[in-house]
């Protein structure tokens, strides 16, 4: 039997980082290629706890069916975990629990845009964005990055461009791939562009509560008092990636429409995850366990750059991340990255060109992404040894 694919899906592409992932059954293979959080960074006692506790007092409340909009208690533990140092989730604001962010950019391209209709986007931004966007049809124009956040002159012309764009996609705290943090200034001039030319924002932030270093600055959507924001947070670097929970915050309308099409996608989000979930945020202390991950993260991330600073001085240049699980680097200008890669794994280690994460990923872009918070500290002294290796092979 013949399948005939829609136009949609035929303009589709794999992601890269997951066909990179696919290898990691060798256990020879060091990944320096995905975003998984440290494995000994998961609250697996306190998630065993709960999950035993609820199965005993309310086993039918954690085993059937639920509403949309996700389980009532754990809207509001969001709301107030999003609120935890600046107010963030207005009053006015709904809240809705979403199978991981990744569904919340999926509803969004979903909601708001028809084929051919303009996303303006971080450049280069997440690779996972990217293809839901294109899945609906979106056209993506890319607006370049700087290391305080996305350059505002050329914000302003994607916004002012015809077609006007449908919403602004963009990752303020330890952008992925850069590891760039978008400064207090620019998020407020963000908004005020956003609501001088009608273009909503989509404002994800999985990273938010990783800082290693420096001041915390207040999200976009702390600023916004015209319903113009709309915000995404995740439990997946924070929790686990496996109970794929994540939380958006936006205009009620605009969540009514989000819980419509959430009904005709999963019904709901997984019960049993929500309800463990809510019980973490309120009987346990999350700042103490945040506190244990920006330790973990912290000391990964300087031993990568102490690594990087040794074997690689001169070679590869990066802007230090303050938070979140990734380093840009920018490889020599005669170093093709996508080649760079392919020796890379040929010798064992998996990193990803950063022509991934660009619009045009035909281009070949001299940086590569590399995720610190997964492997070992032996993984990342042999991973950059390997890096320097293969420099030194392609510039003889």
């Amino acid at each position: 039997m013949e399948f005939r694919y829609s136009d949609k899906v035929l303009g589709m592409r794999p992601s890269i980082i997951r066909e990179l992932l696919k290898q990691m059954s060798d256990p020879s293979l060091i990944s320096f290629a995905g975003g998984n959080p440290a494995a000994d960074s998961f609250p697996v006692a306190d998630i065993r706890a709960f999950s035993d506790k609820l199965l005993e007092t309310d086993p039918v409340g954690m085993l059937q069916y639920s509403v949309t909009e996700g389980y009532g208690p754990l809207r509001e533990a969001c709301r107030d975990f999003a609120n935890r140092k600046w107010p963030v989730v207005k009053k006015s604001d709904e809240v809705i629990i979403t199978s991981g962010s990744q569904q919340v950019i999926e509803f969004m391209a979903k909601l708001l845009c028809n084929e051919g209709d303009v996303v303006a986007v971080e450049e280069p931004a997440f690779l996972g964005a990217y293809n839901s966007m294109r899945s609906f049809g979106a056209v993506l124009r890319g607006v370049p990055l700087q290391p305080d956040g996305v350059d505002l002159e050329a914000l302003e012309a994607a916004f002012a461009a015809e077609p006007k764009p449908k919403f602004f996609y963009c990752i303020p705290n330890f952008q992925n791939p850069t590891g760039y943090t978008t400064s207090a200034a620019k998020r407020k001039a963000i908004y005020e562009l956003a609501v001088k030319y009608g273009v909503p924002v989509l404002e994800d932030d999985p990273y938010g509560a990783l800082r290693i270093s420096g001041e915390d600055v207040p999200p976009i959507k702390h600023f916004d008092e015209t319903g113009a924001v709309v915000y995404a947070g995740s439990f997946s670097k924070i929790l686990c990636p496996g109970m794929r929970l994540a939380y958006c915050a936006g205009q009620p309308e605009f969540i009514t429409k989000m819980v419509t099409a959430k009904q005709g996608s999963d019904v709901h989000t997984n019960v049993w995850a929500q309800r463990v979930c809510e019980r973490m945020l309120r009987e346990t202390d999350m700042n103490a366990h945040i506190a244990r991950l920006q330790a973990i993260y912290r000391e990964k991330a300087n031993h990568m750059m102490a690594q990087l600073n040794e074997k690689l001085s001169g070679a590869v240049s990066y802007v230090r991340p303050e938070g979140g699980m990734f380093i840009w680097a920018k490889l020599p200008d005669e170093v093709p990255a996508g080649e760079f890669a392919r020796q890379c794994l040929e010798k064992k280690l998996a990193v990803v060109p950063g022509s991934a994460f660009y619009t045009d990923s035909a281009v070949d872009q001299p940086f590569v992404r590399l995720n610190f918070s997964t492997p070992t500290k032996e993984q990342i002294d042999r991973g950059v040894a390997v890096m320097a290796e293969v420099l030194a092979e392609m510039t003889k």
